[in-house]
């Protein structure tokens, strides 16, 4: 087994695949209009990290979730992207609109690591390599 995609739901996915080519560097592969819903995927490496729309999320969750939300607290999740430079990524993210968390600190053992908030309110965060 290994690790396929992360798919994150929010509001607009277009503005959201956009806010990750300037806040992180990364490059779409596809954006589809499927009719009621959105779905787009960037490049991240060995492995995808999609977005779809929220309507999606309501039909396949019928029960009810835990949509994100940038007023509220973050959600116990984090997604990670590994940059040999972390307080330039850090600062990238900032001037392209992600909410500061945690400024680049090295840790014990040396590395880097800086956490930023998007749009949407997704924790994520910059480690070094």
């Amino acid at each position: 087994m290994k690790f396929g995609y992360t798919i994150i739901w929010v509001e607009d996915v277009v503005k959201t695949v956009e806010f990750y080519e300037k806040a992180f560097g990364l490059v779409r592969r596809t954006i589809e209009d499927r009719g009621q819903s959105v779905w787009a995927e960037i490049e991240t490496g060995n492995t995808t990290l999609a977005f779809s729309s929220s309507n999606e999320a309501q039909k396949l969750f019928p029960g009810g979730f835990h949509a994100n939300d940038a007023t509220q607290l973050p959600a116990l999740i984090q997604i990670s992207f590994i940059t040999p430079d972390v307080g330039s990524a850090y600062m990238r993210a900032i001037g392209a609109g992600a909410k500061a968390l945690d400024a680049p600190k090295t840790h014990p053992g040396g590395q880097t690591i800086a956490r930023v908030r998007d749009h949407n309110g997704v924790l994520v965060s910059l480690v070094s390599a």
